[in-house]
């Protein structure tokens, strides 16, 4: 993802995920802190998905809409803030390979667990990838940020080792 991406990555997640908006400053200070995290998926010469991802800290969520500021130091997990792609690129496998890349960086990063807050009904395709859920009473109120629905969930890098992004 490159900054003249912007637009289009507004405009998928205007698409993709309209339940939950975020400001273009949200996009860009992601961009700046972890550009190796931040990606889009090229379909048809336009940008059809993306993922935005960095490290942080196990057991935290950024509240929905909030700038961050500067990532933490040390951080102890790789976080995935989202992952969005047009329907039509849907069950093409694009979001698997994208999650593959996602997991490599962060086991080459030397991350033992990638967390994020599941939204959208996605908690199964992340189940699917290893996710679980895991719920701590201090994290409701960033949830919520989200929406009523939205799950905490946490894969363990360090147990998997081997197995299938």
């Amino acid at each position: 993802m490159a900054p003249a991406d912007l637009a289009s990555v507004l405009a998928v997640a205007a698409q993709v995920h309209p339940g939950y908006p975020e400001d273009e400053a949200v996009f860009i200070e992601r961009l700046a802190l972890s550009a190796q995290g931040c990606l889009c998926l090229e379909e048809s010469g336009s940008v059809g998905g993306y993922v935005v991802s960095h490290p942080w800290l196990l057991g935290q969520v950024p509240a929905l809409n909030s700038l961050l500021g500067a990532l933490p130091d040390p951080a102890d997990t790789y976080y995935i803030h989202d992952l969005a792609l047009l329907p039509q690129l849907r069950g093409s496998g694009a979001a698997n390979e994208i999650l593959a890349q996602l997991v490599r960086h962060a086991r080459g990063s030397g991350f033992a667990s990638m967390a994020l807050a599941a939204v959208n009904g996605s908690a199964g395709f992340w189940r699917r990838h290893g996710f679980r859920e895991t719920h701590d009473a201090s994290l409701d109120r960033k949830l919520a940020s989200y929406d009523d629905a939205a799950r905490y969930m946490v894969r363990d890098l360090a147990t998997d080792e081997g197995k299938p992004e």
